[in-house]
């Protein structure tokens, strides 16, 4: 009985059943298995981005930013945030800061861009859903990931990271628009239509 103390008071010295050997065995086996299956993973699944990190202020992020939004922005949410449209291939700028992502991107499916994203304050999670991207986004850090949208719609972008007491407010969204809306939104801006 596990209550009381061992017959024997040097039991580590005791010699191992068959059926321990076997489970210790096993146990370790499936632990080399599921650590080269994690580097095979890694290499083969492609489920983890390749991105670029810099040092940055953040101050000088958020001045990046808003250069970016006054260069490419369309217009507004009810909320007041911008909507920013950017060419195919531009760098694009999305800050995180307590409690929102900032600005809205609107990109173009199909169409590779280079997404640059920091926060302006505390940790945050970046999480793009319902896609399977998450990063954690730090204050001083600029992240530069390559992004080719292939699918139209509206994504979410949620923090996944607990950032404080308006954490559950925080998120933001990408709008991917096929080419020809893209194209007719061109016509219609350089026309001065709205």
């Amino acid at each position: 009985m596990a209550l009381l103390p061992p017959k024997n008071r040097l039991w580590w010295n005791e010699p191992l059943h068959r059926m321990e050997t076997l489970w210790i065995t096993i146990a370790f086996l499936w632990g080399l298995l599921m650590f080269f299956v994690m580097i095979w993973w890694h290499v083969a699944g492609e489920q983890n981005m390749s991105n670029e990190s810099y040092r940055i202020q953040p101050n000088v992020f958020a001045d990046r930013t808003e250069a970016f939004i006054d260069a490419y922005q369309i217009g507004s949410d009810d909320f007041g945030t911008p909507i920013v449209r950017p060419p195919a291939g531009a760098d694009v700028y999305l800050a995180a800061r307590l409690w929102d992502w900032y600005p809205i991107l609107e990109l173009i499916e199909g169409e590779t861009y280079r997404l640059h994203i920091s926060s302006l304050d505390w940790q945050h999670g970046f999480s793009l859903q319902p896609t399977n991207i998450n990063l954690q986004v730090h204050p001083g850090i600029e992240m530069v990931i390559t992004l080719t949208p292939n699918e139209t719609g509206e994504f979410g972008i949620v923090c996944n990271e607990f950032c404080g007491i308006g954490h559950h407010l925080m998120v933001g969204r990408i709008n991917v628009i096929d080419r020809a809306t893209a194209a007719l939104a061109a016509v219609r801006a350089a026309a001065g239509e709205q």
